[in-house]
Parts: structure tokens; C-alpha cells; sequence
């Protein structure tokens, strides 16, 4: 594993140096830090700790199961599953998707302009089609999360692949989502040459 996605002393990332790079972050608030979506890694979880108390545990997407139960179980924080609100937060919620098999929410820090995604968003080459910065995920790219349009982030962090930063993200935010369609039919026909050079990508587990 390793850091990414430095924000000082407001929060970090962590990635899973593997096929489908999964990511997770720390973000520190009034009320305390955060941990989103995470993966188990006592260096990150020490450095979070340092940071501040941890409030609590935020599952973005209902299958990133990930560690988040076991570290809020740790750090005896609560364990919010894809919440519809988080009263008390700095945090606004985004609905993404709320169905069956499909529950996802993203978050918005107004304050330092953070937009936090799970899997509606990515960056790493599961996501993204030639030199695009962001990706919207292959199954939403016929019907891509546009209300996230409304939001000019200084920050995007996401669930798969380091984020991006600085004025760039709004423009890669935007990009993504307005050639989505156009992007899924490019993806498609490159699906068999990105199986060929690297290893299968699988759903992950949590």
C-alpha cells in the first residue's frame, strides 16, 4: 500500500497497489476524522489517528465492505452504511444510486471544496478511456451521475485509483460526465485489448 492524495493537515489517501488499486481516505474535521470506504492499514490508520479522535466510519457504496465494520469496531466510532444524511458533519450527501442492488451515495465538503466518490467515479484504466483524468464507471456510462455537475471541486477523491487536484478537477469532473456516452462505446471496443495486457479485472470482494 501507499499514500496519496496529500490535503495537509485536513486528510490522506491510501491505495491497494493491485489490478482494481482501491482507495481510501482520512478526513479530518471539527468533529473529529473521518475514514471513507477503508481498507485496513495500521500505518494509515496511526497517521489518521494523529490527525485527530476518529468520529467515525462512512461506507459510500453498499458492497465496499472493505474493513470499515472491523476498523469501527476498533476504534469504537459508528459504522454509517450509505447514509441518506450526516447531520453534525461538515458533509453534504450525494445521491448517486439507491436501488436493490445498487446503493451509492458520494460526499461534498464545501468548505475545502472536496468531492468524494466511491465507484460512480474512478481514475485508474477500469474507469478511463485515453488521457482522461476521471472515469465514469462502465456500468453508469450510458446513464452517468450528471447531478455531480453541480459541483466545482478543488479535490476529487474516489474509490479506485489516486485523485485529482487543483483546477484540473473540475475540468476533469466535467469531461467525464459530458462525454460518458461517447465514452462507453470506446470502452467497449477496448475492453479485449485491456484484458489482453493486464490482468483480469474482478469484482471486488469489499
Amino acid at each position: 500500500m501507499r499514500f496519496c492524495d496529500d490535503l495537509d493537515r485536513h486528510g490522506f489517501s491510501w491505495i491497494v497497489g493491485e489490478p482494481m488499486t482501491r482507495t481510501s481516505h482520512a478526513l479530518a474535521t471539527g468533529e473529529g476524522v473521518w475514514l471513507i470506504d477503508p481498507v485496513d492499514w495500521p500505518e494509515a490508520i496511526d497517521r489518521a489517528s494523529s490527525l485527530g479522535t476518529p468520529a467515525g466510519v462512512i461506507q459510500l457504496l453498499d458492497r465496499h465492505n472493505r474493513d470499515a465494520a472491523h476498523l469501527a469496531e476498533q476504534l469504537g466510532v459508528p459504522h454509517l452504511r450509505v447514509p441518506q444524511s450526516l447531520p453534525e458533519t461538515p458533509f453534504e450527501v450525494i445521491e448517486i444510486k439507491r436501488t436493490k442492488r445498487w446503493q451509492e451515495i458520494a460526499l461534498w465538503w464545501p468548505e475545502l471544496q472536496v468531492l468524494v466518490a466511491a465507484d460512480a467515479l474512478g481514475t485508474n484504466r477500469f474507469f478511463t478511456i485515453g488521457d482522461d483524468r476521471i472515469g465514469v464507471h462502465p456500468f453508469l456510462k450510458l446513464t452517468p451521475p450528471r447531478r455531480l455537475g453541480a459541483y466545482e471541486p478543488q479535490h476529487v477523491l474516489v474509490g479506485h485509483g489516486a485523485g485529482v487536484h487543483g483546477p484540473e478537477a473540475t475540468i476533469a469532473l466535467h469531461r467525464a460526465l459530458s462525454r460518458s456516452r461517447l465514452s462507453a462505446v470506446r470502452w467497449v471496443v477496448s475492453l479485449p485489448f485491456r484484458m489482453r495486457k493486464k490482468p483480469a479485472v474482478r469484482q471486488e470482494p469489499g
